[in-house]
């Protein structure tokens, strides 16, 4: 089979298309025929090796362990371990792991869910993790209620096109802040009001809100939190190191100086919430939203793409 493999931690110019062995399932995996995978900000994070954290996650400290990267994928299932018992042959499914920038690759079990047939393969991929991270911000670490009023800050990324359709789907009124070529989009998906962050600073304008989920905390995250209710929730996912650092290690500080919960969470990838997205995929409530779309041969461009932060929705590689 081909793959874009890498053997060494660097750039996009380490990754190479090479023939390799097609891999053989574990007792508890199921082989997937790759149809499509989305590009993620975790991909060029292992790529790189950088955070160094990401090393010392088990991905290797000096050499990467994974040769194959890409997370999440939707395809076909070629065959499946002995313990497997919730797929077969012939089904088409999506879901997380790692080794999706090939023809063929293995996946847990409990990682995949059956895809909707009324989605495409390309928009199956894009859901597992920009979708669990945007659900579990705003439900688990969130705990978004119905009425609520909720920003979006980077509202037109892969989880801020996911975050603007969930809080709707569970009843809040929701704000997305996005530049202005975006405001269109994420008013068509759902927002109720936008921001555009070139011409106003959302934490100015005296608005006040019961959780902001910050996509696109690039500045401190004392700024954002003026525009927090003295009950409302500030969720951190993505943005720069010094605001990363800010939540992780001074949440209790600011939380008790604030009055305010501030959240920095790494998504868990599990099959009850790809269930759950499947079900809003069903009934229409969530669409995901495609940016470009690359063949297997030219994931470097993509992953440098999804690596300067402007992508508008998700990236997805075609690989059949």
């Amino acid at each position: 089979m081909k793959a874009i493999v890498r053997t060494k931690y660097g750039s996009p110019d380490v990754l190479e298309l090479r023939e390799i062995d097609k891999p053989v399932p574990k007792d508890n995996q199921v082989l997937v025929k790759i149809h499509s995978v989305s590009v993620n900000p975790l991909d060029w994070h292992i790529l790189r090796g950088k955070p160094f954290l990401v090393r010392m996650m088990g991905f290797g400290f000096l050499k990467p362990k994974q040769q194959i990267l890409g997370a999440d994928i939707a395809g076909r299932v070629e065959t499946v371990g002995r313990n497997v018992v919730q797929f077969k042959a012939g089904d088409e499914v999506f879901g997380s792991g790692m080794g999706g920038f090939g023809e063929y690759g293995c996946f847990r079990e409990d990682k995949l869910v059956i895809k909707p047939a009324a989605i495409t393969f390309e928009q199956a991929a894009a859901v597992p993790i920009a979708g669990i991270t945007a659900l579990q911000g705003l439900r688990d670490h969130g705990q978004i209620r119905a009425r609520q009023q909720v920003l979006i800050n980077g509202a037109s990324g892969g989880v801020g096109t996911f975050a603007v359709q969930i809080a709707k789907a569970l009843g809040a009124e929701v704000t997305g802040v996005c530049s202005g070529k975006n405001l269109e989009m994420v008013r068509s998906i759902g927002a109720d009001h936008v921001i555009d962050y070139t011409k106003e600073e959302f934490w100015r304008n005296g608005k006040k809100y019961d959780l902001i989920l910050d996509n696109a905390a690039y500045q401190s995250i004392r700024k954002p939190l003026l525009a927090l209710k003295l009950t409302g929730t500030y969720v951190l996912i993505g943005g720069s190191n010094t605001s990363f650092l800010q939540t992780m290690i001074l949440k209790p500080l600011l939380s008790r100086k604030e009055g305010r919960k501030i959240v920095g969470f790494v998504a868990n990838i599990n099959q009850t919430d790809l269930t759950y997205l499947k079900e809003l995929l069903e009934t229409g409530k969530v669409i995901p939203v495609i940016d470009r779309k690359y063949p297997l041969s030219e994931v470097p461009q993509a992953i440098r793409y999804v690596e300067e932060g402007h992508t508008r929705g998700k990236v997805v590689i075609a690989v059949c």
